[in-house]
């Protein structure tokens, strides 16, 4: 039997135990589990979950029983995680007409700070069916746009309901009408208290990997708050890196669902991996789970995880941001 100096083995579990418990491990973000929510709800059986469609309702349906399995509780003023609002003009079905729709909220109060709330969010609508390609696909899954993105939401609330560490208030929504408008996005920004509002992630586009390759990331806006470098010093040991938006002239901080909540200060921000100036996919009937990089989506929403970390438990507060 080998002889083994006891100093090199007591140094490594002192090294053990100095890592966080969430550095650690992810229980709840596996790439089994990143890969059946995504593959759920880009599937065909969801038909694209356009609005006002029966496959956007079975998408919805989906998001409430992951949301309630996750253990999180309804926002206030909410009724099953539902938040229900009429659109009137051209945001509706048609032009002059009121229809329903529908963003879905729920919530990990905060143990000591429950007023102030971190937000976590995605967009579930897609664009639906069109006509059939040349290989008779006539369905936009939207796997990356914006399925990845709701995938991330539903495993980071189940990741922080089993850490149960959170200070101030998690709040997961998936929004509606993304695509015609950010109308679901506009209408909970008019209802939430914008002042109670600590931060915003927002994330959009993650299944395929940025232009600088795996473990990698950008943050919209990225210059207009302090979230980027947060999150950045809370992976600094995990080779993950959360690059600015390399796509300026795009205007992407303005054109997703963290725009209407920035317009009021928040420092709501959008994470994406999406290469804008080569995305071949993007609103293409081709956008489907087999064309995402599941394991690299699986690192990414760890690293969101962690990287949100000391804005979660209080010790960071992004400043707020000003146009």
């Amino acid at each position: 039997m080998a002889t083994y100096s006891l100093q090199p083995l007591i140094f490594s579990a002192l090294l053990i135990f100095s890592i966080p418990t969430h550095a650690q491990n992810f229980p709840a973000i596996s790439v089994s589990e990143v890969s059946r929510i995504e593959k759920t709800l880009a599937s065909d059986d969801m038909q694209g979950r356009k609005v006002y469609t029966a496959g956007i309702e079975k998408a919805a349906a989906f998001i409430i029983r992951e949301f309630r399995d996750a253990g999180l509780q309804p926002f206030p003023g909410t009724t099953d995680f539902t938040q229900n609002f009429t659109m009137t003009g051209s945001g509706s079905k048609s032009a002059g007409s009121s229809q329903n729709l529908t963003n879905l909220i729920g919530i990990i109060p905060g143990s000591t700070k429950p007023d102030e709330y971190i937000i976590f969010s995605a967009h579930y609508d897609h664009l639906g069916i069109g006509k059939p390609d040349a290989a008779g696909d006539s369905i936009y899954n939207g796997a990356n746009d914006d399925a990845s993105g709701v995938t991330a939401v539903i495993t980071l609330a189940n990741y922080f309901h089993k850490l149960h560490s959170n200070k101030r208030t998690l709040v997961f929504v998936a929004f509606t009408a993304e695509e015609t408008g950010e109308y679901g996005s506009s209408y909970f920004s008019k209802t939430i208290d914008a002042g109670k509002v600590i931060a915003m992630f927002n994330i959009e586009m993650i299944g395929t990997q940025s232009k600088w390759g795996a473990n990698s990331a950008f943050i919209t806006g990225y210059d207009k708050s302090d979230i980027g470098v947060i999150l950045q010093k809370n992976v600094s040991n995990r080779s993950f890196t959360f690059y600015p938006d390399p796509y300026p002239q795009q205007k992407l901080f303005l054109r997703s669902d963290n725009a209407p909540l920035a317009r009021l200060g928040i420092p709501a921000h959008t994470i994406s991996t999406a290469k804008m100036d080569a995305e071949k996919l993007y609103h293409n009937r081709g956008d489907e789970v087999e064309t995402l990089d599941l394991n690299n989506m699986t690192e990414i929403i760890r690293a969101i995880g962690m990287g949100t970390g000391s804005v979660i438990s209080g010790s960071d507060t992004p400043l707020r941001i000003t146009f």
